[in-house]
């Protein structure tokens, strides 16, 4: 078998009807979705399943329904094989799959800790003037060079770096507004204003991450039995109390989801198996580089597919 690495997605993933497949089919899925229903308190299940989507798509509400249905696709693959991945990462609260998966944190903690982080941030959002775009063709140091100049003005910097080409930027919202004709006419082909509650990864999330330090205290964030490569610089981490650290900071820091799967490369790994909804981290990939393979599951269907291909059926 290849060197294998889980990957998971994060916010903007999330659709209507999510993992209602894998909760009916496999058991120990729904036993997932009922801890995290517990865990938090309300049926995440419900607005997994039944939306509406004006409910999903409120940010206390899509983080802990994207790592619940994310998991419960894990749970269905440990069902069906034994593949053990030898690394783990996610792309911003796509991290707490890889923080569950590699032993860091037990089902219920890693749930609750991303139901703690889902309402802060939204709470954040809702006091802070912040938007987010998304820049498409552009280089990075012009990208930056901009952001430096329009930082006088305020807050502004670079949320994401998904892959070659495309960047999302983030902060204060007339910035945002004002940096997306600029980035035009320096060249880029699209900038995109996202439709989002507030300036994630951003310094306007500062006051966020401190009320959520004091908040996971005391979960106990154990060493990981393989490599988490983390969001906020992509190097390879098992140490626990460091984890815990960095899942703080990751708050109002950058995601450098390029730096992680290079790295991930060079360290050997050879395919990819992004768990959860949607596709977007395959598609990344592809542009960090065309040569990666990279499989999908978000229901029984495309599970059973990737087990075949794995087995070369």
């Amino acid at each position: 078998m290849k060197k294998t690495a889980f990957i998971f997605p994060g916010q903007g993933s999330q659709i209507v009807g999510m993992g209602r497949d894998i909760y009916e089919n496999y058991e120990e899925a729904k036993k997932v979705y009922d801890t995290a229903d517990n865990a938090l308190g309300y049926k995440i299940s419900e607005i997994c399943f039944n939306g509406p989507e004006e409910v999903l798509k409120q940010t206390k509400n899509t983080q802990p329904a994207i790592l619940t249905t994310s998991l419960a696709c894990l749970a269905a693959l440990q069902k069906e094989t034994d593949l053990q991945p030898a690394a783990v990462a996610g792309h911003s609260l796509g991290e707490y799959g890889a923080l569950y998966t590699a032993g860091v944190l037990n089902l219920e903690d890693a749930i609750k800790i991303t139901g703690i982080r889902a309402s802060l941030m939204d709470e954040a959002a809702n006091q802070t003037n912040g938007s987010m775009a998304a820049v498409i063709g552009l280089s990075e140091d012009v990208i930056k060079e901009t952001l430096t100049e329009l930082s006088k003005d305020g807050k502004i910097s670079v949320a994401n770096y998904n892959c070659p080409g495309q960047i999302v930027i983030t902060g204060e919202k007339h910035l945002i507004e004002k940096s997306v004709d600029i980035l035009k006419e320096k060249g880029a082909k699209r900038v995109l204003e996202l439709a989002v509650s507030g300036a994630f990864h951003s310094e306007l999330m500062k006051g966020a991450a401190e009320k959520f330090a004091e908040k996971i205290k005391t979960y106990d964030f154990k060493n990981g039995k393989i490599a988490v490569y983390e969001n906020t610089d992509a190097k390879s981490v098992t140490n626990g109390s460091d984890l815990k650290d960095r899942v703080v900071k990751q708050i109002y820091s950058s995601v450098c989801w390029t730096a992680t799967i290079q790295n991930m490369l060079k360290d050997g790994i050879e395919q990819f198996i992004e768990i959860g909804t949607g596709k977007v981290l395959a598609g990344l990939n592809k542009k960090i580089d065309a040569n990666i393979k990279t499989y999908n599951i978000y229901d029984s269907e495309s599970l059973r597919a990737v087990i075949n291909e794995l087995k070369g059926e």
